[in-house]
């Protein structure tokens, strides 16, 4: 990871956005820029200093991961209280010149209150400005090695797929099937999940985020699998709709329209198009079905270090596709009280077209 060519880049850009610092609280754009895991930091950066505030806990952490990163013009400043004071009591203390300096603060990522006490803090001698989202849109272009990193957590998460169909069968729990994933998953080496397991079977298909619960499997119907893991600090992000039973004509026809929803927004992804001409593409192909307004939800995300990233695809995002992003491709289409199905890639955009990260077979599964 180029952990120092990220950080002069920041740098760099921080005149042009009429910042004299700024001041990383979200974590994983700590992470993203020096390489830091701990649970408690801030990362000042500025055209002269660049220091990591963190406690206690992790000074010997802290030394280890910077060292491994590369990021040598980093300071480590260790102190008996929260990273964020530390942070403003150290800008407090350095005002240079007669203006007071501006620095950017991550508005998403900080409370009301939070802002309040780096105000009082700050006691005038910096100017607290909320910053555009410089780290998130660096962050939406992957580089080689995090490209290699999420290929390596795609192919170790669509291998629970497996887990699944062996566990599911009618009266076996949900929860107990998700258990058998996550076990697996830690035990071929993920860090943990990308995020609580989804396991809906029967009506509960029909629940978006139907995370896994005591509910027994059906004797019939769709059972959504929505589950990724965390491999090297990226996620892997896949869903797979099975059916228990034999399928009607019905269900076999829901799920073909989904699947064709999806495949429509695969074709349609490419550099240059914008991610609403996506989104679309999905739609149009429910609209046919006449079951686009049971598609509740957009058609994708980006994903990396957090399971939800810029951008996002669907209605009105202008955001244009460029290569080296990662993006899921998510149609669904949900039945209040009957069913639900919905299936999910991992998409990387190439200089050309893209590339299906996940394993393709979408066969509707008979178990």
């Amino acid at each position: 990871m180029d952990h120092a060519g990220r950080l002069n880049r920041l740098r760099s850009s921080l005149e042009g956005n009429r910042l004299d610092s700024l001041l990383v609280t979200h974590l994983p754009n700590v992470r993203y820029l020096c390489g830091f895991t701990g649970s408690a930091a801030a990362l000042l950066v500025a055209d002269r200093d660049c220091i990591l505030f963190s406690d206690g806990r992790y000074r010997t952490q802290a030394k280890a991961e910077l060292a491994t990163a590369g990021v040598s013009n980093v300071r480590i400043a260790i102190a008996q209280k929260s990273p964020l004071v530390a942070a403003a009591e150290w800008l407090a203390a350095r005002r240079r010149g007669s203006a007071p300096p501006a620095v950017g603060v991550e508005a998403e990522s900080i409370t009301a209150a939070m802002r309040d006490r780096l105000l009082a803090l700050l006691r005038g001698k910096a100017r607290l400005r909320s910053a555009p989202p410089l780290i998130e849109r660096a962050r939406m272009v992957k580089d080689p090695s995090e490209i290699q990193c999420i290929r390596r957590a795609v192919e170790l998460g669509a291998s629970l797929l497996g887990v699944a169909r062996k566990k599911i069968q009618p009266g076996v729990g949900e929860i107990e099937i998700a258990a058998a994933m996550e076990y697996a998953a830690r035990i071929r080496g993920a860090e943990g999940m990308s995020f609580p397991t989804i396991l809906a079977s029967g009506s509960r298909s029909a629940i978006v985020h139907g995370r896994a619960s005591a509910a027994p499997i059906p004797r019939r119907g769709f059972v959504v699998c929505d589950f990724g893991v965390i491999l090297a600090g990226y996620c892997s992000d896949r869903t797979r709709t099975v059916h228990v039973g034999k399928s009607s004509v019905e269900a076999r026809e829901l799920y073909q329209a989904v699947l064709e929803a999806q495949l429509a927004a695969i074709s349609a992804v490419r550099p240059g198009v914008t991610c609403d001409v996506v989104d679309g593409a999905a739609r149009r192909v429910l609209r046919k079905r006449r079951i686009a307004r049971n598609f509740t939800h957009s058609t994708g995300h980006g994903l990396g270090l957090e399971i939800h990233e810029a951008p996002r695809l669907a209605a009105g995002q202008t955001q244009e596709l460029q290569a080296g992003m990662v993006i899921t491709v998510e149609p669904g289409a949900y039945f209040p009280g009957k069913c639900g199905v919905r299936i999910e890639d991992i998409v990387l955009v190439t200089g050309s077209g893209c590339e299906v990260l996940t394993p393709t077979e979408k066969e509707l599964i008979e178990i």
